[in-house]
């Protein structure tokens, strides 16, 4: 027995339930959405019913999400593997007081951040200049949380760019950087390292070969860097001066830290006032979170619709499928903010979990997923419960008719995903095209949808800073419910150490001044390969 049993009881009761036909019931799309402000969450297009829609806020309840959740916005070490709170959120709220370890880590908080504004606004307005003029490029190099989150923010608030250009290089593949810094002027580039520790070897590496580019043309490339770490003396030994340092505590996670000085090249191409608007959407949903009930709370309600889907029906994917093409790389943000955070097998105390932790998160914007894996979505054999966001306007007033067409495309998407078409519908089309005995059959069978395969819509009226800012805190506190309700710690990340550790040691086999000893066969193998292809 788990604490979803009575979840998997109901829906075992149900077998067979048609999506369909709780519309016929009652109001189905207004009792299964909520509000914040001008948004609006429809889970109506899913198999939860009212019983089981109780049962999952009665879960909720019993796990403690509400004690958890203040628990978190007043600075508790909820982190418990590493003994850290967790306060991103502190980052959008930067007013008031929260006390960790019975310090106030608001004055610091502010200070920074003020300073982020002055630097922000003297790289905007030509104070600060390269070595051969007013910076016209900006280079943010980090990997994981200090580079999607950046990437993502920078895309989706396009409309807003007014600054300097921005460009990011996260991968140690030699051709990412490349391929950034050739197009552009070395005497006119910022570069900004974004590393707490300034020991990341794909960072610091990156780093480096920027300033070795940089110092082939300028005089003092180390004056053309700033950088977000906490490490002072390793940025003091790498030659940047104070003043452009940027640090932010341990109790904001790397995933969780595109509100922080992580956001400086954010904030450089919108500038400081539509950062604030982001960091007031932020806010302004952490309010939602912690004040309306979870009937109607979006945060709450979107991780009890991924536990429904995943832990009681045992739907291990979900697709996230943002109608907003500068919303790219949404998915992959939250493939690391879910996988990273929710990606566990033991719970807090250690034991091994009975049951299945985070889902698989993937997704593509629409329409371009239509013409690709939607294929699957539809015909296939899994059911991938689908989560569809929309603007209901868009920036470019002359192109508004674009703007209807991926509308109805989103809209028609998720009907199709609930309706389907059964085989006397698609036995009738076909037969309309002069089909008829064992043919009519077989093209008709290829026709079929079984439909009945769940979705939800996030709407929402623009994507504008503000609306933005309030998208991404709600997955975060996605994240965070769900976490809680599956007893596990949604803000380590072990998993991701052991790799670093065994690249280290596989350096010098791959140079050939180690001959492997302890590597397995298959790794040798690969390694000694790799040397005669060199």
């Amino acid at each position: 027995m788990n604490q979803f049993s009575d979840l998997i009881a109901h829906a075992a009761a149900h077998p067979d339930q048609r999506i369909m036909d709780f519309f016929d019931i009652n109001d189905r799309a207004a009792d299964f959405s909520a509000a914040f402000g001008d948004f609006v969450f429809d889970y109506s297009k899913t198999s939860i019913d009212p019983e089981a829609r109780a049962l999952l806020i009665a879960l909720a309840e019993r796990m403690g999400v509400a004690q958890k959740r203040e628990a978190m916005f007043t600075g508790a070490k909820i982190n418990e593997t590493e003994g850290r709170a967790v306060l991103h959120t502190a980052w959008r709220n930067p007013e008031g007081s929260v006390m960790v370890d019975g310090v106030d880590v608001m004055p610091k908080l502010r200070e920074t951040l003020a300073r982020m504004e002055a630097f922000a606004a003297d790289v905007r307005e030509g104070r600060f200049r390269g070595q051969g003029g007013a910076i016209t490029d900006v280079v943010n190099i980090g990997i994981g949380g200090s580079d999607l989150g950046p990437v993502m923010a920078t895309l989706a608030l396009a409309p807003y760019h007014d600054g300097p250009r921005v460009h990011f290089v996260s991968n140690i593949d030699g051709a990412h950087i490349h391929d950034v810094l050739k197009g552009l002027n070395p005497e006119t580039t910022l570069v900004i390292v974004a590393s707490k520790t300034f020991t990341t070897i794909e960072t610091m590496t990156n780093a480096e070969t920027a300033r070795k580019w940089m110092a082939a043309k300028v005089a003092d490339p180390a004056a053309q860097f700033a950088a977000i770490s906490t490490a002072s003396d390793r940025t003091a030994a790498f030659g940047i001066d104070a003043a452009r340092v940027f640090g932010f505590e341990d109790w904001v996670g790397g995933r969780y830290s595109v509100w922080s000085p992580i956001g400086l090249s954010v904030m450089i191409a919108v500038g400081p006032a539509n950062f604030a608007e982001f960091l007031r959407g932020g806010a302004a949903m952490d309010k939602h979170f912690r004040e309306a009930p979870f009937a109607r709370n979006l945060p709450v309600l979107l991780a009890l619709v991924g536990i429904w889907h995943n832990q009681v029906l045992g739907h291990a994917t979900r697709a996230v499928l943002p109608y907003d093409q500068r919303l790219l790389r949404l998915p992959a943000y939250l493939q690391q903010l879910e996988m990273e955070s929710n990606g566990k097998r033991v719970s807090m105390d250690g034991a091994d979990l009975p049951y299945n932790s985070g889902p698989v998160v993937w997704g593509e914007p629409g329409t371009n997923g239509q013409h690709a894996f939607y294929q699957l979505i539809h015909q296939g054999t899994r059911v991938v419960p689908c989560e569809f966001l929309l603007a209901a306007q868009g920036h470019e007033p002359d192109l508004d008719h674009q703007h209807m067409l991926l509308m109805a495309n989103c809209l028609a998407q998720s009907e199709a995903l609930l309706r389907g078409r059964s085989l006397e519908e698609a036995t009738e089309i076909m037969r309309k095209k002069g089909l008829t005995g064992a043919e009519l059959e077989r093209q008709a069978r290829h026709r079929v949808f079984p439909g009945n395969r769940p979705s939800t819509t996030l709407l929402y009226p623009k994507l504008t800073p503000f609306t933005f800012g309030a998208i991404i805190a709600l997955y975060e506190h996605r994240v965070f419910v769900e976490g809680v309700i599956l007893g596990i710690n949604s803000y380590d990340q072990w998993g991701v150490e052991l790799g670093k550790e065994l690249a280290l040691a596989l350096a010098p086999v791959l140079e050939g001044t180690s001959d492997g000893a302890g590597k397995d066969g298959s790794t040798r193998a690969l390694a000694a390969k790799i040397r005669a292809m060199r």
